[in-house]
């Protein structure tokens, strides 16, 4: 069952579509549901996600404020630009920005829904000579399926981008080397879940590789993986129901991220 909506509070339901306040409320409950996972990085890292029914228009967290802070409300909405459009009091932080802007201006639908995260696993893996390799089940579910991008220092410079991009390709996971993986997807249910694997699978590998000489799944038996994979995907949702479960976890922890 999905988990039931508050209204918006008064001042910000008649500033924003009711698209917007549904789309303000699934960013601040990842927002809380990365930060009790543990996948925060103090007051850095982001999540965007594109306002539904505008143009060039996206969510972000407010800089300076913990993923633990983060409400309906209080995310900045700016555009591809980098404009606060929203009328937000807080700044964006200029790394988050230039990263997702371009992402959010050139990708289109595939980016919708964007995460930056300097989890140790998926950092560990980032700066490993092979990165993800075929060690375990959630591992097998990426392989072929991301790009890389060599360490050029923190993203602030926009030019920047345009290799971002070429180096993503047609995948939907960007490994930085030396830095960190940045997941997208048309939905934010289908990043988290996404992000959810990726995690798990890096975890698994720095434990595997901790003990030796991993045993590498062949690419044959890889392929027949993703494809089966494709099919039980609709099963999920394509990660709705795993979203709507940790909604409804955090809800018992501390439901004032709808405010």
């Amino acid at each position: 069952m999905a988990t039931q909506l508050k209204p918006a509070p008064e001042g910000k339901q008649g500033e924003c579509s009711k698209e917007e306040w549904q789309a303000r409320l699934d960013l601040a409950a990842c927002y809380r549901i990365f930060d009790h996972l543990g996948w925060s990085e103090s007051i850095y890292n982001h999540i965007s996600l594109k306002v539904p029914g505008e143009a060039d228009t996206f969510l972000i967290n407010p800089f300076g404020l913990m993923y633990s802070e983060v409400t309906a409300s209080n995310l900045v909405k700016i555009d591809v630009e980098g404009n606060n459009v929203g009328g937000s009091p807080y700044m964006v932080n200029k790394a988050g920005f230039t990263q997702h802007g371009y992402f959010h201006k050139h990708l289109g639908a595939r980016a919708d829904a964007i995460c930056h995260v300097h989890t140790t696993a998926t950092m560990a893996v980032a700066s490993h000579r092979d990165g993800l390799l075929p060690t375990n089940f959630y591992a097998c579910n990426f392989q072929n399926q991301i790009g890389y991008h060599d360490f050029e220092g923190i993203t602030v410079r926009a030019e920047e981008g345009e290799r971002l991009v070429q180096n993503l390709g047609n995948h939907s996971i960007l490994m930085l080397r030396n830095h960190g993986p940045v997941v997208m997807d048309r939905t934010i249910q289908g990043m988290f879940v996404k992000m959810w694997a990726l995690q798990r699978a890096c975890e698994i590998q720095v434990a595997t590789l901790s003990m030796g000489n991993p045993v590498l799944v062949p690419q044959d038996v890889v392929d027949v993986h993703q494809r089966d994979l494709s099919v039980m995907s609709g099963q999920g949702g394509a990660g709705m129901f795993d979203f709507e479960a940790w909604k409804r976890k955090i809800d018992k922890i501390d439901d004032s991220w709808r405010n």
